[in-house]
Formats: C-alpha cells, sequence, structure tokens
C-alpha cells in the first residue's frame, strides 16, 4: 500500500516521540512491503514563532493532501503563563480540528496487566477494562461565542441536531462492533445543549435496536469510570465533558503516556497521542513513545491494515513484559530507558518478528 503522511510534531516532547513513530511506521513498511511518504509541517508554538499563526494555511495544505496526519502535541509555557495572549499554541489543534472537519475523536481504553499497580485504582476493578470514548469535537462551549471583559465573561454551548446526529452514529455504529453497548454522556438534568442530545439519542435508538443504550450525567458518569470501568463499551459525549473524561481516563492505564487516539470526519483522519506537550521535558529523553507509537498503530488499522497494527501492538505489549519502560511506568530496580531506546527496542522487534 502506499500512503502519504502527514508529520506534525508539535511543541514539547512532540518531536522525539514522533520520532519514535515514525521509525515504527517505517519498519512496518519495510517489513511489510509498503510505501509511505511523509511531508512534515508546523503547529502550535513553533509555527507562532515562525510566522504567528498557530496552523498555519500551509500546514493545512499539507494536511489537505495527506492521506492521514500523525500529530504529537501542543502547549508552551510561555504561552500556559500569560492568559492575556490571544493567540495560543492551543488555538491552532481547535482550528485544524475545525479546518479538517474532524467532528469524532476516538479514545480507546484498555489495561495492560503488567501495569495494573501503576493505577491509583485497586486492581480488581481495573483488569478487563476495555472500552472507547468517543467525543464530539467541534462544536460545544470551545467554539461556540465568546466574551470577556475585567467583570463578565462567558462561553455559549452551542449544538446542532446534523452535529449530534453524526457523531451519535459513529458511536452507535462502533458499539455494533464491540459489546454492543454505548452509554451517552449529558447533564440533560441541568443543560438545554444536553437535553436535545439526549432527545436525538433516543430517536436514534430504534435505528440500532441490536445495541443497548443508556444515559448518564457527567458527574455520575466521572465517578463510575473509575469505580466500575468494565461496566463501559462505548461512551458518547459532547466537547467538553469529553475533554475532561478521556483524561480521567489516564488513572486506568496508569500513564497518560498509554493512550492513543485518532480523530475522523470530512477531510484527512489524524492519530494522535492524548497527552500534553510536557515541556519542562523537552530534550530530556524522559517521555514515554508508546501513545504515539499507538496511534500509529490507529493509523494503520484505519487503512485496513490490521495485521500491520496487530504486530505493532504485539510489539509494545512485549517490550512493556520485557520492563523496556521510560521512567513513569518502570518497576523498582528496573533498567534506565529513555525514549529513544523504548522506539529503538520496539523497532527492533518488528524487524526481527
Amino acid at each position: 500500500m502506499k500512503l502519504n503522511i502527514a508529520i506534525l510534531p508539535g511543541d514539547g516532547i512532540g518531536p522525539e516521540i514522533m520520532k519514535q513513530g515514525v521509525a515504527v511506521i517505517n519498519a512496518i513498511a519495510q517489513k511489510f512491503n509498503h510505501q509511505f511518504s511523509y511531508e512534515e509541517a508546523l503547529v502550535g508554538a513553533v509555527a507562532i514563532d515562525a510566522c504567528s499563526d498557530p496552523y498555519p494555511a500551509a500546514t493545512h495544505d499539507v494536511c489537505m493532501r495527506a492521506d492521514a496526519v500523525l500529530f504529537a502535541a501542543v502547549g508552551d509555557l510561555k504561552y500556559d503563563n500569560d492568559p492575556t495572549l490571544k493567540v495560543r499554541p492551543e488555538t491552532g489543534l481547535l482550528a485544524m480540528r475545525k479546518q479538517l472537519g474532524l467532528f469524532a475523536n476516538v479514545r480507546p481504553v484498555a489495561t495492560f496487566d503488567c501495569l495494573l499497580h501503576k493505577s491509583p485504582l485497586k486492581e480488581e476493578l481495573l483488569r478487563g477494562a476495555d472500552f472507547v470514548v468517543i467525543r464530539e469535537l467541534t462544536g460545544g462551549m470551545y467554539f461556540g461565542e465568546k466574551y470577556q471583559d475585567n467583570d463578565r465573561a462567558y462561553d455559549t454551548d452551542v449544538y446542532t441536531r446534523p452535529e449530534i446526529e453524526r457523531i451519535l452514529k459513529v458511536a452507535f455504529e462502533m458499539a455494533r462492533t464491540r459489546k454492543r453497548h454505548l452509554t451517552v454522556v449529558d447533564k440533560a438534568n441541568v443543560l438545554a445543549s444536553s437535553r436535545l442530545w439526549r432527545q436525538i439519542a433516543q430517536e436514534m435508538e430504534p435505528q440500532y435496536p441490536d445495541v443497548t443504550t443508556d444515559y448518564m450525567f457527567i458527574d455520575n458518569a466521572s465517578m463510575r469510570v473509575l469505580t466500575e470501568p468494565r461496566f463501559f463499551d462505548v461512551i458518547v459525549t459532547e466537547n467538553t465533558f469529553g475533554d475532561i473524561l478521556t483524561d480521567e481516563t489516564s488513572c486506568i492505564t496508569g500513564s497518560m503516556g498509554l493512550q492513543p487516539s485518532s480523530s475522523l470526519g470530512e477531510h484527512t483522519p489524524l492519530f494522535e497521542p492524548v497527552h500534553g506537550s510536557w515541556p519542562q521535558a523537552k530534550g530530556q529523553n524522559l517521555a514515554n513513545p508508546l501513545a504515539q507509537i499507538l496511534s500509529a498503530a490507529m493509523l494503520l488499522e484505519h487503512f485496513g491494515l490490521n495485521e500491520e497494527g496487530a504486530l505493532v501492538r504485539q510489539a509494545v505489549n512485549a517490550s512493556l513484559d520485557a520492563n523496556v519502560r521510560t521512567p513513569e511506568i518502570q518497576v523498582d530496580g528496573g533498567a534506565p530507558y529513555g525514549t529513544r531506546e523504548v522506539g529503538q527496542w520496539i523497532t527492533d522487534y518488528i524487524s526481527k518478528a
């Protein structure tokens, strides 16, 4: 297969983990005789520094002519610490999602038996947890009308029927490929936008009689994700709730450095780790590359390269079992491995498999 992949390393640890993700894809290409080409572009703080735009038109052009986007992370302390700035690295991420029409963020949450002890939760609650959170990406408060002065501010939470229907369709259809259980998370007891979500979901239920659908308020869902993670199969929710809920799920895996995601929609699909840019660790060879590598596996699987994706996952699992891990998930007394060393071990495994 031939694929043209846009590479957006971004800021902080982004370039370091991206290098390992691309190395893994190259190892797969060589082993399975694929032809993957790459085109790199700027996004985030590095793009602001270069051209005063966190998502330049040139970067959008690269993404639009690619078959897929592999993205790392954006964010820089010099922007985080100044609340008066109008242009921020994260604005580029929102603009990219909007311009590419990426309305569905898919975040799988699964446990690794050898890492259950790294979670703050009890092992008996975690073992066997395996669910997917589908977050709406282009609506809600993040994109609604905003206002701020010294004494008053607001963000409007706006959703339309077509926006809700298309994300629910993704969720119902994904539930059909899994355990046929969908949980719609909202705040319908308080928010009008949530009541529309629930109304439309109930209207669509009869189209999917093979899927068991239930409804849960976000506060209850936030608790049950941590106390009953095995209850869930597919969760679908709006933008703000999904942002918070998916960060919370890092308590299940034991590290945000283990969580990949995909963003799907109208144009080029995008694949990215869920963690941030961790600018404090930039250049220190500390960052966990596994979420970036697993995002590459999701990219491969999106194009039907399931055997290739399975090999990447097998290599990741083997590295964890062999205690080839970055510091935040390493066992006590384990050998020191950095970003480069973990990535190299995985690419070697793929090459020798």
